[in-house]
């Protein structure tokens, strides 16, 4: 008899909400306008969809330990599975940063709006809250599980459904709108290439559903209540992410909003418009408490996931030594030291959007070329699977699927090198060099592995087994 807890329908939608769904996204999908509309739903069937249900159905593949290294390793070898998990790492290492100064540009906006501006501050102010959610880690600060549920209920849930409810009583009322949606402007101008930009904004939203497959094997009736449970998902995201997103274009200038505080800048207008101004230093600190809830729980999943890389030699094993507190305290380090340097990007662009973007940016294609390796081995394992336990339409719907998510992630690997036309990125010469180097720089380092596997990874390999004969 199978004793393990069983997650129902509600609960696994709850969890896949939860591991895609974020507050902090809102803004630089506002930027886009109308537009968001048409692309969030080109993104839910060609990437969200897709990119929930394959890395599910991969879940269901093996018996026992699964994740993006397993399904590429088992697929192509061990060469392709380190460079999706350099990918998974290194994306989450761009990604901090963004969320580092939407936290302290939060703060800066409840006690100096102008500081948000201010590259000085939001990097320092950065640096120091990092460092002192690392070295937390190192000393075995554990977030508990009911720490966490209120960093998501007060950081991301309210702060949602408030943002969400006060735009449509703001449209009822009649108050002035910064946007007037109409047929013609909610579907773009699909030849020009700078209107596909607004897809990298929302499949940057979208990231992070094969984090939430693991699910899949707790769940009673998996091949009927997963996908039941995924499409829910998508909808609820949808909602969310959707109107939320809308609600602030709604009601600020898109030349106005700040990625790093658009959030608190949209709660200001409704707050002030309802003449409840008192409660934008409240929502101010309940967004500041999510966000530092979400940080410091996500500090340990990357270094964990590096881990694997130096299990098959492709790293020093001091590297992933564990420290008294049971902590890779060298990871730790070094990742704090990559985001340290990662955020001397706001002194190279001449506005504070501009450098937001182009991390969102790098952070997005990473993720994506992982995404991209993960559809192609699923593709693998698909063909030769004896059967197909999650997707409707069996091996043709799996395929399908593998199919429209490749088709996602190259449109937004293309797009991506071309910044909105609303930001101030400095020139799209200097963006593209910029934005082309750094591509560069976050993948090299995927030779120096392949060449300690090479130097290294075997005569460890030979100790091992030595040791285990003996």
């Amino acid at each position: 008899m199978d004793n393990r807890v069983k997650v129902g329908l509600f609960a696994l939608v709850m969890l896949i909400t939860g591991a895609v769904d974020g507050i902090s996204n809102l803004p630089s999908i506002a930027l886009f306008g109308q537009q968001l509309v048409f692309f969030f739903i080109t993104a839910s069937i060609l990437f969200l969809l897709p990119a929930g249900l394959v890395s599910a159905e991969l879940c269901t593949q093996f018996d026992k330990d699964s994740g993006i290294y397993v399904w590429a390793k088992q697929a192509f070898g061990s060469h392709y599975g380190v460079v999706t998990i350099w990918l998974q790492w290194i994306n989450t290492m761009v990604w901090f940063p963004t969320c580092l100064t939407t936290l302290v540009g939060t703060a800066a906006y409840l006690i100096d709006p102008a500081l948000a501006h201010n590259p000085t501050y939001l990097v320092l102010t950065s640096l120091t809250a990092f460092w002192v959610m690392t070295l937390l880690n190192l000393k075995g600060f554990k977030q508990s599980a009911r720490i966490a549920s209120w960093a998501t209920t007060l950081g991301m849930v309210v702060p949602m459904l408030l943002i969400i409810g006060l735009s449509a009583l703001w449209i009822v009322m009649g108050k002035p709108l910064a946007l007037h949606l109409d047929k013609s402007a909610v579907v773009p101008h699909l030849g020009e290439s700078k209107t596909w930009t607004s897809l990298t904004a929302v499949i940057t939203a979208f990231l992070g559903m094969e984090l939430a497959a693991i699910h899949v094997r707790k769940v009673k009736d998996a091949r009927r209540i997963f996908p039941k449970a995924l499409v829910l998902s998508v909808m609820v995201i949808v909602f969310t992410m959707g109107l939320g997103s809308l609600g602030i274009a709604l009601i600020i200038p898109h030349q106005s909003i700040v990625f790093v505080t658009g959030t608190v800048q949209a709660f200001n207008t409704l707050f002030t418009g309802f003449h409840v101004a008192w409660l934008e230093k409240v929502l101010g600190v309940m967004l500041v408490f999510g966000s530092l809830g979400t940080m410091v729980s996500w500090l340990i999943s990357p270094a964990n996931s590096l881990a694997r890389a130096a299990e098959d030699g492709y790293l020093p094993k001091f590297l992933v030594e564990k420290n008294t507190a049971n902590n890779p305290s060298r990871i730790l380090i070094l990742q704090a030291v990559v985001v340290s340097v990662v955020l001397m990007v706001f002194f190279l662009l001449s506005s504070v959007n501009g450098s937001y973007w182009l991390l969102l940016d790098l952070s997005t294609e990473l993720y994506v070329m992982m995404y991209l390796l993960m559809f192609i081995a699923a593709i693998k394992h698909f063909i030769k699977a004896p059967v197909i336990n999650l997707i409707p339409g069996n091996r043709q719907g799996a395929l399908t699927l593998c199919a429209l998510g490749l088709l996602a992630c190259c449109i937004t690997l293309v797009v991506g090198f071309f910044p909105p036309n609303n930001i101030n990125v400095g020139g799209h010469w200097h963006y593209g060099e910029l934005f082309a180097g750094g591509l560069v720089l976050m993948l090299s380092p995927v030779v120096l592995l392949y060449w300690y596997k090479q130097r290294f990874g075997a005569a460890r390999e030979v100790a091992t087994i030595e040791t285990v004969l003996s």
